[in-house]
């Protein structure tokens, strides 16, 4: 038995790839940096009081990038479809479709991004503030 064939692991891989892996991989550069910087707040958190704000402040940023770079790469997917709609002239429904499907990925990868580290912050800054 394969493991991959176990794990839907696949369907994320095609949907990363499918929503274009320049932006969708900037986008999950700025998840792992978030995330990585909301542990290191939680690490430093009794160490260094200054140092766990400033990580913080970085998940923070991290996460809204991710967040414009999802609504930056959905507004180029867009253009592109329109750009392809425009050059064929007469298209059907399903195709209009696709291309707005494709265009959100980045959006809905952007706001996950914005959304999972956020939690983690709310969570360390109440506990910044006891």
């Amino acid at each position: 038995m394969n493991l991959l064939s176990v794990i839907p692991l696949n369907v994320f891989v095609d949907r990363f790839m499918e929503g274009g892996p320049l932006f969708m991989s900037f986008i999950l550069i700025c998840l792992l940096l978030a995330l990585f910087f909301v542990v290191m707040g939680f690490v430093n958190l009794k160490k260094d009081a200054v140092k766990s704000k400033k990580m913080t402040n970085l998940a923070s940023d991290a996460s809204v990038l991710g967040l414009v770079f999802g609504f930056l790469g959905s507004i180029i997917g867009m253009i592109t479809a329109f750009d392809a709609i425009e050059s064929m002239g007469e298209i059907s429904a399903g195709m209009m479709a696709g291309g707005l499907k494709v265009s959100f990925l980045t959006t809905v990868f952007g706001a996950i991004t914005f959304i999972l580290p956020r939690i983690g912050i709310i969570v360390l800054k109440t506990l910044q503030r006891s």
